[in-house]
C-alpha cells in the first residue's frame, strides 16, 4: 500500500467535485475538481524541471491559492515540500538552500535576480517564480507541461515536507515530516474539532508554517470543506467575513485585536461554530474577554513544527483558559525530570515529552541532534516545561531555555507574567533572566503599558510584593511599546535578553 498523502486527498477531492476548495475576496475560486486538474498540470511542470521522488522543492512565495496547488503537486510526485518564511533575507535563504540542496527553488517574481545568484552560489539547479495572481514562470510552465495524473507510490518513511524551526537558539533545524505524520494528524483533527464538508474556514494565517499549511489546509482537504484565503489578518476584513464563515484559526494576536474592537458582538459571530488559537500562548484574560463578548470559548491547542498538533482543549466540554487541554487521540505525553526523563509527580513542573504517529522522524542531516531530542522509546523532548492540573488539563509554563535560575532557584517566567498582566494598565509582559554578578541570573520584567496607563517601575514592583517569593520578584522592570515577535506571534525572548544583557554588569 502506498503511503502518499495525496492519494487520501485525491479520493476526497473527487467526491467533492464542483464544491469550493479555495476562494478569495477578489473573486478567484478553485473548486475541488479545478484543484485536481491544476495539481496535475503543476506536477507535470515539476517533473519536467527534474523533480524526482525525494527531491526537495524550496518555496519562498507570497500567500496564494497556487502556492497550495504547488504543495499538492509536490506531494503527488513524491517531492519534499520546503516552505520558507517570506521574511527571510537572501543570506538566510542561502543557508537553507545549501543545507537542504533542493532540486528547485520557487521564489516571488520580484526576487528572481537575487534568487538566481543565491541558487548559483549553493548549486541549486533550477529557479522558477510564482506570483499571487496565478502568474509567474512556474504557472506558465504548468500550462505547457503534460499533466501528471498518476500519484507516485511511497513508503512509510518517505518525506512529505521539511519545515525549518524558527531557530531562536543557533541555526534553524529542518524537521522531517512524513506523509503518515501529516495524514494521521489531519484525520485526528477533523474528528476532534468536528470538521465537515459544510465548514468554511477563514484562513488569515501564513502558509509557510505548520499552523496555516498543515492544520488549516490539510484539515480542510481531509474534511472536504472550503477556505476563504486572506493574504493576512486585517480586522476590518475579518468582521466582514465572520458572518459567512464557520471556523477561524488564529494566533493570540488575532484575538487580542478583535477583543479591542467594538464590532465584536454575539451577532457578528452567530454563524461561527469554532475559534481555534495556537502557535503562542493565549492569555486567560483574552480568552475570558472573548467569551464574554461573543459567547464563544476559544479552543486553545498545542503543537510544534516537529509534531503538528499534540494536545487540545475539548470540542465538547470545558475549554479552560490558560491551558492547552489534553492529548489528542493516538497521542501520548509525559512530564519528566529534565535530566533523567523519569516522570515527575502529578502537579509538578517538568519537561513535556510527546509520542504518537504525528511525531517527525528526525532533523535533516543532524543525527546527533535527532538522538538528543527523539528518544529511543519514541518520545520527543519538546523543550517546553509543563504541569498537569487535577482535571487532567496541561498547562505550558514556558520554554526550558527561558527558565530563569536565580540564586540557585528555578523561576518560571509565566507565573510572574500572569501576575503582571493582571495589573491595571498592562497590555502584556515578558520575564527573562539576565546575567547577574550575585545571583547568576537576575529576574527582569519587560512590560507593554496601555497608552493611557500611569505605570512605573516602583508601582509594578510594589504590586508584586507579597504575591511572589522574594527570589521570584523582578530585580528591574522596563517599559516598551511592543515585545519582539516572530511571524507566528511568539515573543522572542532571546531578543530581549540581548537588548538588556548588560543592565546588572
Amino acid at each position: 500500500m502506498s503511503h502518499n498523502l495525496f492519494e487520501t486527498f485525491a479520493a476526497r477531492i473527487r467526491d467533492r467535485g464542483d464544491a469550493d476548495f479555495i476562494t478569495t475576496r477578489e473573486g478567484r475560486r478553485y473548486s475541488y475538481a479545478d484543484t485536481l486538474a491544476a495539481s496535475a498540470r503543476l506536477a507535470g511542470a515539476l517533473v519536467e524541471l527534474g523533480v524526482a521522488p525525494g527531491n526537495r522543492v524550496a518555496v519562498q512565495v507570497d500567500k496564494s491559492p497556487e502556492a497550495i496547488l504547488l504543495y499538492l503537486a509536490c506531494l503527488r510526485v513524491g517531492g519534499v515540500y520546503l516552505p520558507l518564511n517570506t521574511g527571510y533575507t537572501a543570506d538566510e535563504i542561502r543557508y537553507f538552500l545549501a543545507d537542504a540542496e533542493p532540486a528547485l527553488f520557487v521564489c516571488r517574481p520580484a526576487a528572481l535576480e537575487e534568487a538566481r545568484v543565491v541558487a548559483a552560489d549553493t548549486g541549486c539547479p533550477a529557479v522558477e517564480t510564482l506570483g499571487t495572481d496565478a502568474d509567474g514562470s512556474l504557472m506558465e510552465k504548468a500550462e505547457r507541461a503534460t499533466p501528471r495524473h498518476d500519484i507516485v507510490e511511497l513508503g512509510k518513511r518517505d518525506l512529505a515536507a521539511i519545515l525549518y524551526t524558527s531557530g531562536t537558539t543557533g541555526r534553524s533545524k529542518g524537521a522531517m515530516l512524513t506523509h503518515d505524520n501529516l495524514g494521521s494528524n489531519a484525520t485526528t483533527l477533523v474528528k476532534a474539532w468536528r470538521f465537515s464538508a459544510k465548514d468554511r474556514l477563514i484562513h488569515a494565517l501564513p502558509i509557510f508554517h505548520t499552523h496555516g499549511l498543515f492544520v488549516g489546509c490539510n484539515v480542510t482537504l481531509m474534511a472536504g470543506s472550503s477556505m476563504l484565503f486572506l493574504p493576512k489578518f486585517d480586522a476590518d476584513v475579518i468582521f466582514e467575513e465572520l458572518p459567512r464563515g464557520s471556523v477561524m484559526m488564529g494566533v493570540p494576536t488575532f484575538y487580542t485585536r478583535l477583543v479591542q474592537d467594538e464590532r465584536l458582538t454575539p451577532e457578528v459571530t452567530a454563524n461561527m461554530r469554532l475559534f481555534v488559537s495556537g502557535s503562542a500562548p493565549l492569555t486567560a484574560e483574552t480568552h475570558q474577554a472573548f467569551e464574554a463578548r461573543t459567547g464563544h470559548a476559544i479552543l486553545e491547542r498545542y503543537g510544534m513544527t516537529e509534531t503538528n498538533m499534540n494536545l487540545s482543549n475539548p470540542y465538547d466540554g470545558e475549554r479552560r483558559a490558560g491551558t492547552v487541554g489534553m492529548p489528542l487521540p493516538g497521542v501520548e505525553y509525559r512530564i519528566t525530570d529534565r535530566e533523567t526523563h523519569e516522570p515527575v509527580p502529578q502537579g509538578e513542573i517538568g519537561m513535556l515529552e510527546i509520542r504518537g504517529p504525528n511525531v517527525f522522524i528526525g532533523y535533516w542531516r543532524l543525527p546527533e541532534k535527532t538522538r538528543e531530542e527523539l528518544l529511543d522509546d519514541g518520545f520527543f523532548v519538546t523543550g517546553d516545561l509543563a504541569t498537569v492540573d487535577e482535571h487532567g488539563y496541561v498547562h505550558i509554563v514556558g520554554r526550558a531555555k527561558d527558565l530563569v535560575i536565580s540564586g540557585g532557584y528555578n523561576v518560571y517566567p509565566k507565573e510572574i507574567e500572569q501576575l503582571i498582566d493582571e495589573l491595571e494598565g498592562v497590555v502584556e509582559s515578558a520575564v527573562v533572566g539576565l546575567p547577574h554578578p550575585d545571583f547568576g541570573e537576575g529576574v527582569t520584567a519587560v512590560v507593554v503599558p496601555r497608552a493611557d496607563a500611569d505605570l512605573d517601575e516602583t508601582g509594578v514592583l510594589g504590586a508584586l510584593q507579597g504575591k511572589l517569593a522574594k527570589y521570584k520578584q523582578p530585580k528591574r522592570v522596563f517599559f516598551t511599546d511592543s515585545l519582539p515577535r516572530n511571524t507566528m506571534g511568539k515573543v522572542q525572548k532571546n531578543e530581549l535578553r540581548k537588548q538588556y544583557q548588560d543592565i546588572y554588569r
